[in-house]
Parts: structure tokens; C-alpha cells; sequence
């Protein structure tokens, strides 16, 4: 899967503009944002529901826009606001869905619903939030494709539904499967991706292995002084950016690329209280870049980070 400048543009100015990403087979690759950030816009061009405002997006060479029914036939995916056939049972759903490709998928099908603990007799319009969640995953998965499109698929699930979801997104990958993950569920894709792209406002702000996001925020240092230093304090310190003062110019926050040495020699000379290394959670990594009033701040940090 490969974006190339990719914009798609709606009245008012929203959308998404000149995304630039390459999805390696085999990989699981998380893509981050909130609601309104333009991660359904980008996931509805890739399969071809979209026409970009410019730019191109290829999915196993296949343009995703010229040759949508092609590149629809090789990948599994699940919408994060589907509407289903409420008179239909669950079976009848997925043999309906089964219909579109190979022999033995209702098979599939059947086994993840036992995996899922999922009654396909029941009707539709008398599933829970979560067993509807869990009948769609089923509708992605069931088809076997070599590339799988997941928009915030496991909202609504149990923990014992999420951790079955997560099981089998590894599983999927040790069988050589692709995986594009949307989501603004941290913690799973903190568990189970390679890669995570983070997108802000329609832009891609950053794209990283998860070691090396996790290594930017390990390399954050908060300060807690008696008293307010001059601005000038920290100038001339290789390797140390000045992120942030809070509380009156008590609480320091920064990121140091280098060896924090020189530093900590200066800040003998401080009336500092404390100093902290906040752990390196992915949680705090996104937060922080969506702290940032420049986009661009974010990709110097990211740059600072993987050198």
C-alpha cells in the first residue's frame, strides 16, 4: 500500500492533504488520530470510495480510485460506522457477504464466530453493540485477504472481545497478512504494531517505528526548580531543546538528544528540586504531538529522536 501525495479536499477546506506513506507487507502499521482528524477520509480513498483532489493511492500496484473492484477483491475490511441488515441474522449476513468471494469462507466464518462466542442465529437488530462489532470483524476477517483495513474495529468490545481481537491480529501477521490499523485505541496499537503513522488535521505528522516514538518521549526530562531560571539558561547546551515552562517558570520540560551530561552539570548550578524521566508510553508520545501548535515542531522532535 503506497500513498503519494494523496489530498482529498472537501468544501470549508477539511480533509486531508498530500499524504505520504508506505505500508511493507507483512507489517501491522497503526494509524493514529482523534475523531476528525482525517483517518476514515484517508481509509475511504484507499479502498476506492473516494476520488482523491489529487495525488494517488496503490494497493498491490493497483491504482485504489481506476481499479477500485480489483484492489476491493484483495483486501478485508472493517468500517468504524457500517450500516447492516437488522432484519437478517448473523449467518445470513455473512453467507450474503460470503457470496462476493471464494468457496469455504462461510468455513471461516463459522470458526470465528465459535472463537468470538458469537450466536449467528440471533437477529441483527437484537445484537449488542459489541456482537455486532464482533459479527463485522468476522466479515472482515472470514474472506482470508492479504490485506486488511481496519477502522476503529474494536470499538465496543468487552476486554475478553479485545484481547480475541488482538490475538487474531497477530495471528494474521505471522501468516504473512497485512494489517492497516486505524484507531485512537492507544494501547492496542501500542501491543501489536510495527509502525505507527500519526496524522493531525488531514497532515501526517509523523511516521515511526514504535521503538523510536517511544524513544523520543524517553528522552523528555521535566525539571522542578525552587525558583524561575533566565531564559537564557539552557542556550548553548548541545542537544537540548527547550519544549515548555509551566507554573511560572518552576516546571521545565525538554528533550535532549544527546547525552544529558553537560546538562546535568548546569543544572547543578540550579535550584532545582527535582528532575523526571516520564516513561516512554505511547499515550504520552501522541499527546504530545498533539500539543504542539506547529506540525512542524512534531517532525523536528521525530527527527531529533531518530538520530
Amino acid at each position: 500500500m503506497v500513498a503519494r501525495r494523496l489530498s482529498k479536499v472537501y468544501r470549508g477546506g477539511r480533509g486531508v492533504f498530500e499524504l505520504d506513506f508506505a505500508v511493507r507487507e507483512g507489517e501491522i502499521f497503526g494509524f493514529l488520530g482523534p475523531n476528525g482528524a482525517g483517518k476514515t477520509t484517508t481509509i475511504r480513498a484507499l479502498i476506492g470510495l473516494l476520488r482523491p483532489t489529487a495525488g494517488e493511492a496503490t494497493i498491490f500496484g493497483l491504482d485504489c480510485w481506476r481499479q477500485s473492484p480489483a484492489v476491493k477483491a484483495r483486501v478485508g475490511f472493517v468500517s468504524a460506522d457500517p450500516r447492516l441488515y437488522e432484519k437478517m441474522t448473523g449467518a445470513a449476513f455473512l453467507e450474503f457477504m460470503a457470496g462476493f468471494r471464494a468457496r469455504g469462507t462461510m468455513d471461516r466464518a463459522r470458526a470465528f464466530a465459535r472463537e468470538f462466542d458469537l450466536d449467528l442465529r440471533a437477529k441483527i437488530r437484537h445484537l449488542s453493540r459489541g456482537n455486532r462489532r464482533k459479527l463485522l470483524l468476522i466479515q472482515g476477517l472470514m474472506h482470508d485477504a492479504p490485506l486488511l483495513i481496519l477502522d476503529e474495529a474494536s470499538g465496543g468490545l468487552d476486554p475478553l472481545g479485545q484481547e480475541a481481537f488482538l490475538t487474531h491480529l497477530e495471528d494474521e501477521r505471522s501468516r504473512g497478512k497485512t494489517i492497516f490499523l486505524s484507531s485512537h485505541n492507544l494501547a492496542e496499537v501500542e501491543r501489536v504494531a510495527d509502525r505507527v503513522g500519526i496524522i493531525r488535521e488531514g497532515r501526517m505528522v509523523a511516521i515511526e517505528d514504535i521503538e523510536k516514538l517511544r524513544a523520543l518521549r524517553a528522552r523528555k526530562m521535566e525539571v522542578i526548580l525552587e525558583r524561575p531560571l533566565n531564559t537564557d539558561f539552557f542556550d548553548g547546551l548541545p542537544g537540548v531543546r527547550l519544549v515548555a515552562t509551566k507554573d511560572a517558570g518552576r516546571h521545565v520540560e525538554l528533550v535532549v538528544q544527546d547525552n544529558p551530561r553537560e546538562l546535568l552539570a548546569r543544572l547543578g548550578t540550579a535550584p532545582v528540586l527535582d528532575v523526571v524521566f516520564p516513561a516512554a508510553d505511547l499515550e504520552s508520545v501522541f499527546i504530545h504531538y498533539y500539543r504542539e501548535d506547529d506540525p512542524g515542531v512534531a517532525r523536528d522532535l521525530v527527527g531529533a529522536a531518530s538520530q
